[in-house]
């Protein structure tokens, strides 16, 4: 099954923290992993903030972020096209979503994985709501 992860839920198999061995049983299981191109410098800037923050140090960040750019040569990244612009629109009007939310779900509206896996309840629920099987992390 191809499993599409919005950043939320994929920077779980980065970091260590509530779901991230659910996120990492979803990703084996995955026949492809999808995500949105917005994923990466998602998920980059969530490591720096750790960073400033000395969650982590400066080593743990250099290995975490290199271990990250060699799987996302195996992911399929999906881009922002004028449908996917189109979609987030919708989505924006229809449920209270920010706007990057809004974006990797009108990725995976547009591409209609076998499972959309999140973090984000609101997220989650517009997704149910435009009819994608959802899982929560």
């Amino acid at each position: 099954m191809n499993v599409f992860f919005d950043s939320s839920a994929l920077a779980k198999r980065y970091l260590e923290e509530s779901g991230s061995q659910k996120v990492e049983r979803l990703c084996l299981r995955a026949e492809r992993v999808l995500v949105s191109i917005l994923c990466l410098p998602e998920i980059v800037s969530a490591l720096n903030r750790k960073k400033r923050e000395m969650i982590i140090s400066q080593e743990h960040y250099n290995v975490i972020k290199e271990r990250i750019l060699l799987e996302f040569e195996d992911f399929l990244s999906y881009p922002v096209t004028p449908r996917v612009l189109s979609l987030s629109i919708e989505c924006l009007e229809k449920y209270p979503l920010r706007a990057m939310d809004s974006l990797h779900l009108a990725c995976a509206l547009d591409i209609r994985p076998g499972l959309f896996v999140s973090a984000d309840e609101r997220q989650l629920e517009a997704a149910r709501k435009m009819r994608l099987k959802v899982q929560r992390v």
